[in-house]
């Protein structure tokens, strides 16, 4: 076994505490292993090639120094994985955001991980949305046929 050592803000190991009481937890490394244990069964582990939509959500402390503009350069360095993004303003420092992407499940969730990996993003979550392409030409209503992309949701990645 491996001791690490790690730095947690005082409401944060309030709740640690708290949540080891209430599942009877012998101490605060057992009940960080078993989350720990669990964070990581939730992390997707598509096949890297898979195409999908991502939505990213996340909570961010605009606060936190550099921040409010590395997240939305994130997204513009991504302009072509980049469908929509949302910001919810919460109080005078904090936000919701909501980014969704497409593209290789592996590039959407590395610069999901990453971007839950800053300091200042909180309760960062991914979803997996796995997609085909089809770009069959056809005709909407009256016209010419052209060839455009469908996405057709899949049952898995």
């Amino acid at each position: 076994m491996q001791r690490i050592t790690i730095t947690l803000d005082d409401a944060l190991a309030e709740e640690l505490d708290a949540h080891m009481k209430a599942t009877g937890a012998a101490g605060r490394s057992e009940v960080i292993r078993d989350l720990v244990r669990r964070g990581l069964a939730t992390v997707p582990d598509a096949p890297g090639e898979a195409q999908c939509f991502g939505i990213i959500s996340c909570a961010i402390d605009q606060s936190v120094r550099g921040l409010a503009a590395r997240v939305p350069q994130g997204r513009l360095d991504r302009h072509d994985q980049t469908v929509a993004a949302l910001s919810v303003p919460l109080d005078h420092t904090t936000s919701i955001d909501v980014t969704v992407m497409t593209g290789r499940a592996a590039d959407v969730t590395t610069y999901a991980e990453a971007l839950f990996a800053e300091r200042g993003v909180m309760h960062g979550a991914l979803g997996l949305v796995p997609v085909a392409r089809d770009s069959e030409p056809h005709v909407h209503g009256h016209g010419s046929e052209q060839a455009h992309t469908h996405y057709k949701v899949r049952t898995s990645l």
